[in-house]
């Protein structure tokens, strides 16, 4: 079982507490910090490495924000993910923590499932990106290709898909990240018919990938397709992905939605749009995206 190491900040000692009781049988190693200040000293520290940090907002001396703003403007700490704790929930205070880089949000006071749904989703997407990023290393060099087609209709088909077509990208850590959502969207919402509010549930319980696997053992499932086509033309590199699926209202997807802060899920598209892709464009009912890469000299 991996440990998590989590940097657990707040102003108030009552909450560093309750925080560590909710957490004390999990698998963790929490470090705490009183203040921004003292949390900014940790995360400066060479020696040390965080996967997750629980950030309160409003604290002296220096407030989440700004350790928020330092993090995502430096190299080694921009990718740790960041849960902002905040009895400040307006959608301009948690957009402008979106805009900053904060993807995950809890609203003081909460309970022990909702603290345990945000870091099981947090640590699930840097897992996620962990494993990419692996298995791109684990990828022998290839040739530069200008076209290539693929079908696939699982998550390991997505994993391995994901590592050979980003190593054709220029940054390809950043283009893994955005192209496994895109590739996991035309799986379990495409093809599987898990719609937003279903992935909600199974995130809360706990039970996505086992519903994922039942799914795909189902007649009307089991024989479903979705494809992704890999083409380099005058200095741009496209992804067209289709699934067999009914579609979906992807318009709103395309940013973050502060009202979607607080749910396990939806936020994996307007983070690929974001991150990884200098255009993203859906067409039809959803069930097609074409993700753009511009190819620097």
């Amino acid at each position: 079982m991996n440990v998590w190491n989590i940097l657990v900040v707040d102003d108030d000692a009552t909450n560093r507490e309750i925080i560590a009781d909710y957490l004390e049988d999990g698998p963790y190693l929490l470090t705490m910090a009183e203040d921004g200040q003292a949390a900014w000293h940790q995360l400066e520290d060479s020696g040390r490495t965080f996967d997750l940090v629980i950030l309160d907002r409003m604290m002296p001396f220096m407030d989440g924000m700004e350790v928020l703003r330092r993090m995502k403007a430096t190299p080694h700490l921009m990718q740790t993910p960041v849960i902002m704790q905040t009895a400040a929930a307006s959608a301009a205070q948690i957009r402008e923590g979106i805009e900053a880089g904060c993807y995950y949000y809890l609203t003081k006071p909460y309970q022990y499932s909702s603290l345990i749904c945000s870091i099981n989703t947090a640590l699930e997407q840097l897992r996620q990106e962990r494993s990419v990023v692996q298995a791109l290393s684990e990828i022998p060099p290839i040739p530069a290709t200008d076209h290539a087609e693929y079908t696939f209709s699982t998550l390991d088909e997505v994993q391995r898909l994901t590592a050979l077509l980003a190593a054709q990208c220029p940054e390809p850590a950043m283009v893994a990240m955005g192209l496994s959502e895109l590739l996991i969207n035309a799986v379990e919402h495409g093809n599987l018919g898990i719609s937003y509010s279903n992935k909600n549930l199974l995130k809360r319980e706990g039970t996505w990938d086992t519903e994922i696997a039942r799914r795909l053992t189902l007649p009307e499932y089991s024989g479903k397709k979705a494809t992704v086509c890999f083409q380099r033309n005058n200095g741009v590199i496209t992804f067209t992905i289709a699934d067999q699926g009914q579609g979906f209202d992807w318009g709103k997807y395309l940013d973050f939605d502060p009202e979607r802060a607080f749910d396990p899920n939806g936020r994996g598209i307007a983070m690929a749009g974001k991150l990884a892709f200098s255009r993203l464009e859906y067409q039809g009912t959803g069930n097609q995206v074409i993700a753009t890469v511009k190819q620097h000299p």
